[in-house]
């Protein structure tokens, strides 16, 4: 009955697990929730403030396909600010959220059989968004006592007449690692488009580099949005930086498939960027304290972690000796500790016995599943 590419997407488990969790909630359980990677702080006032400005203004219409002119340009200086890059606001398109933005982008880029360099373990949405518009991933598998950081040596390695594009991701979902620069710089040599999903920057702890690709080349794409570091999830408003040579074929894509994005939204996100620096900075701090409290917790709860994760609020750690499953020891802790975990399994093959844990959840919510895991591996 559907096509091709829609039956060969594959569940996303993180949502299978969650699915699972509220059930057991509206059962009467009480479940404390580490498996998904969404701020728990409500968006701060000065941007909820500026989008009920922007509705009573008459923000409430159509803007210019490629986003609103004064967000893009608040983009455009916002990455002169924190990065010393040049971007032309022409070259920023802002979008309903970054998922569409992906989507958008690999169906503009890709040709069936093309192909796509992911890392493994990756986000396991990119995986589905290069298939779904008939390209094929190619792995680069990298390695836990690597921080699973890219190998730019292998990398080059997999680059062929079809590679289409090299997909990063720093800081890094579902490792929280972040991109070496120097790392970084080689794969910038290699000569292939890179795409690089920046979208939890801003979200990096103990003074960890963090840099876009814009540093180190011009042929690349940004992915970037307000949802993780503004906690604006539910706002839906992400953004691509292209070269200047896609902008026009990917504006008429945005004209026939998604007309504009939100009018008071993007108001809102130009606000965000002025004002809510030091808001966003408050969460950043409160990350990092829950950061060091779960890993603590869990290095004294047998879990080994050799490299320390750096960024977003996520770490992957190795539950081998629990079980290779993932899935089957994420749902077996679901059910019997009362703690939502994502499964490795969820993100790629060398994740497999491997469970993400969020820390984008209250410092008591956290000492509770800490609390819950010690009688679960007690149990066993």
């Amino acid at each position: 009955m559907f096509a091709q590419r829609v039956s060969g997407i594959t569940p996303f488990l993180v949502m299978e697990i969650l699915e699972r969790a509220k059930a057991m909630e509206r059962a009467g359980e009480h479940i404390v929730h580490l498996e998904v990677g969404e701020p728990d702080f409500d968006t701060p006032a000065c941007i909820c403030d500026a989008a009920k400005l922007a509705l009573g203004q008459g923000f409430t219409h159509y803007t210019h396909s490629l986003g609103d002119q004064d967000l893009r340009e608040e983009i455009s200086a916002y990455f002169q600010r924190r990065y010393g890059v040049s971007v032309a606001p022409g070259r920023v398109l802002v979008f309903s959220g970054t998922s569409p933005a992906m989507l958008l982008l690999f169906s503009s880029l890709v040709d069936p059989g093309d192909e796509v360099i992911l890392s493994n373990p990756c986000y396991a949405c990119y995986d589905n968004c290069v298939r779904f518009a008939g390209g094929v991933p190619r792995e680069v598998l990298t390695e836990e006592e690597d921080g699973f950081q890219y190998r730019p040596e292998n990398v080059a390695r997999q680059i062929n007449s079809r590679t289409k594009a090299i997909l990063i991701n720093s800081p890094c979902n579902p490792t929280g690692i972040l991109l070496d620069p120097e790392r970084m710089r080689r794969m910038a040599d290699l000569g292939a488009l890179i795409v690089s999903d920046e979208i939890y920057h801003g979200l990096t702890y103990d003074n960890a580099p963090e840099h876009s690709i814009l540093e180190y080349m011009d042929n690349a794409v940004v992915i970037g949005g307000f949802s993780k570091v503004y906690a604006m999830t539910g706002w839906r408003l992400g953004y691509l930086i292209v070269p200047e040579h896609m902008v026009r074929t990917l504006q008429i894509a945005m004209q026939n498939f998604f007309i504009s994005p939100n009018a008071a939204v993007q108001r809102a996100g130009i606000v965000a960027l002025r004002q809510a620096g030091k808001e966003a900075e408050r969460m950043r701090a409160t990350y990092d304290e829950r950061r060091k409290i779960l890993l603590a917790g869990l290095r004294q709860l047998g879990f080994n972690i050799p490299v320390e994760p750096k960024g977003a609020f996520y770490m992957l750690v190795n539950a081998r000796h629990l079980g290779r499953d993932s899935l089957k020891l994420a749902f077996d802790i679901l059910e019997k500790a009362k703690v939502g975990v994502a499964p490795g399994i969820d993100f790629g093959s060398q994740a497999e016995g491997f469970l993400r844990f969020s820390y984008a959840n209250s410092f008591e919510n956290i000492q509770e599943a800490l609390r819950r895991l010690h009688g679960y591996l007690g149990s066993r």
